[in-house]
C-alpha cells in the first residue's frame, strides 16, 4: 500500500511538472497600437457615432499578469475627435446648423482584464478577452457656431437662447470616464502577439462637444475606438496550476 501510495505521489508530481512546464507564463506585457477614434453625440445624426469625422490615435499599454486568467492594465491613449454637423445630409437642419468640434484628447485608464481561455497559448493560438475599468482625459474641446444660419431658425426663437446658454458654458478640460471593451490576441512566438480591440467610453458630460441645450441635452455624448497592434511579453515567467515542487 505505502509502495502504491509511493507511486502516486511520483506521478502527480511529474504531472503537475509538466503541466507547469506548459503554463508558464512572462508576468509582464507592453504593446502598442493604432486606431480609430469615433465621436458619438448631438452632431452625428447616427447612434453609431460621426464615422465621417473619424479620426487617428496612438495607443500604448503595460500589463502585469495577476493569475490564469486576470491581468491589471494600465493604458495610454493620445488622440484626437471631431464632430460636424455639415458633413450630414439628413436631417436637413443639419447643414444649415453648422455646429462643429474639435478637441485633442490624452487618456489614462488603468483596467482589469480577463481572458476566459487563460494567457497560455499552449495548443492554442488565438484566444478572446474582456475589460473594463476607470479613465480620465484631458481634452482642449474647440467648438464652432460661427456658420449657424440664424435665418433658417428665426421661427425657432428659443434655440437662440439655448445657443447663448451653451456659448456661455465652459467646458470640461478634465473627462472621468468609464471604458469597457473585447478584443482577440493571436499568438505569434512566446513572446509576441497580435491583437485587436474594441473599446466603449461612457461620459458623464454632454459638453463634449460644446454644444447641448442647443442640440440634444437629453443625451450624454461618447467616444470609443477601434485599434490593431502588437504586444510583447517578458519577466520572470509565473505557473498558476500547481505549486512549485521543493
Amino acid at each position: 500500500m505505502i509502495r502504491f501510495i509511493s507511486k502516486c505521489i511520483v506521478v502527480l508530481i511529474s504531472m503537475c511538472t509538466q503541466v507547469q512546464a506548459q503554463i508558464k507564463q512572462p508576468k509582464y506585457e507592453v504593446g502598442a497600437g493604432v486606431g480609430a477614434f469615433v465621436y458619438q453625440g448631438d452632431l452625428a445624426p447616427s447612434r453609431l457615432g460621426s464615422w465621417k469625422t473619424t479620426r487617428p490615435g496612438l495607443v500604448l499599454h503595460g500589463s502585469r499578469l495577476l493569475n490564469r486568467t486576470m491581468a491589471l492594465r494600465l493604458q495610454l491613449s493620445i488622440a484626437s475627435l471631431h464632430g460636424d454637423d455639415a458633413k450630414y445630409n439628413n436631417p436637413a437642419y443639419r447643414q444649415q446648423r453648422n455646429f462643429n468640434f474639435r478637441t485633442s484628447l490624452i487618456e489614462l485608464s488603468p483596467q482589469l482584464v480577463w481572458s476566459p481561455l487563460g494567457w497560455s497559448d499552449a495548443g492554442k493560438q488565438l484566444s478572446p478577452y474582456l475589460f473594463g475599468g476607470a479613465a480620465i482625459s484631458l481634452v482642449r474641446i474647440r467648438r464652432d457656431a460661427s456658420a449657424f444660419n440664424a435665418v433658417y431658425f428665426e421661427a425657432e426663437p428659443e434655440l437662440f437662447t439655448q445657443l447663448a446658454t451653451d456659448l456661455s458654458a465652459s467646458t470640461p478640460r478634465l473627462l472621468p470616464a468609464v471604458p469597457v471593451g473585447a478584443g482577440m490576441r493571436y499568438s505569434i512566438s512566446p513572446s509576441l502577439l497580435l491583437n485587436a480591440e474594441a473599446s466603449y467610453r461612457f461620459l458623464f458630460t454632454d459638453y463634449l462637444d460644446g454644444f447641448s441645450r442647443a442640440a440634444n441635452p437629453d443625451r450624454k455624448d461618447h467616444y470609443y475606438n477601434i485599434s490593431v497592434g502588437l504586444i510583447y511579453r517578458f519577466g520572470r515567467k509565473n505557473s498558476w496550476d500547481c505549486p512549485p515542487v521543493r
